[in-house]
């Protein structure tokens, strides 16, 4: 569904001229339905590959390679191609839920608007549809939340709304970029277990961008660890946990912090579904 080969991408500094290579011809690709994790501690390169995909790369920067999304090649496709990928086959889940939605509207105006322009949806409908949508993520007071401004919502709210607002064009591709940064631990976990949920429950492709393994593992099907702008293996979170091939990666999984003794392992939240994780509470 993805084919990334090759990928390069340089920035070049306004006062100096110098230009720097950030990624480092990197190559991987996604099945549809499948999750991969990028993985690596900060600048390493993940959310600049995010970036490439969406085509929203800094200005100036020189992009090489392949960027394949469900055969549309997208480093050749023009402005208007672009767009219309963007608003139908893609979704971008930031880290900070606060800078998704515009602070002077309200929520109903993010989702309603959001299906009424990119996919010509009827207001009734789309009002109907976004009530729909914030009870899929977990949000029982759904005309409160829609009623509601972004300072009027928690960041684990907010989030559960982006997430709404993502799955509501029916993209074939979900991309995460550390969605769960600005929150704490147990609303994280709330957060990851909807997001893989609703991944699975409609059959999307995702990319997961984060510093935590543990927290991808939970989510992701395959694992790419990251540093300074290379992947240095992709596998499953098997694999990468028992089998690591460089240095950096063991000593990546060597950093987590252990929440729990040895031996008495927790299951990952994500492996919950949004009705276990309501009988449970």
């Amino acid at each position: 569904m993805l084919k990334i080969e090759g990928l390069v991408l340089a920035v070049v500094d306004p006062d100096t001229g110098q230009e720097t290579e950030i990624l480092h011809g990197n190559s991987f690709s996604l099945a549809q339905g499948e999750a991969l994790g990028l993985v690596g501690e900060s600048g390493s390169g993940k959310s600049m590959t995010l970036r490439c995909v969406l085509g929203i790369e800094p200005a100036g920067a020189r992009v090489e390679g392949s960027i394949e999304l469900d055969g549309t090649e997208l480093l050749a496709s023009s402005g208007e191609t672009l767009r219309r990928i963007r608003a139908n086959d893609l979704a971008l889940i930031a880290q900070n839920p606060h800078g998704a939605l515009n602070p002077v509207l309200p929520v109903r105006r993010f989702l309603v608007e959001g299906m009424s322009d990119a996919r010509s949806t009827g207001r009734a409908e789309a009002e109907a549809r976004a009530a729909d949508l914030l009870r899929q993520v977990g949000i029982a007071d759904t005309e409160r939340v829609l009623a509601s401004y972004p300072h009027q919502l928690s960041g684990g709210m907010l989030q559960r709304v982006v997430i709404a607002g993502a799955i509501s064009g029916e993209p074939k591709l979900l991309l995460a970029d550390e969605p769960t940064t600005a929150l704490d631990v147990t609303t994280q976990a709330e957060v990851v277990a909807i997001l893989d949920e609703k991944r699975r429950e409609h059959g999307l492709s995702m990319i997961f961008v984060t510093h935590d393994l543990d927290l991808a593992a939970a989510v992701c099907d395959r694992l790419a660890v990251m540093r300074d702008g290379e992947i240095l293996e992709i596998g499953t979170p098997e694999e990468i946990r028992d089998h690591a091939k460089t240095e950096y990666t063991r000593k990546l999984m060597a950093a987590r912090p252990l929440l729990y003794p040895a031996g008495h392992e927790q299951p990952p939240a994500a492996a919950l579904t949004t009705e276990e994780r309501r009988a449970e509470s």
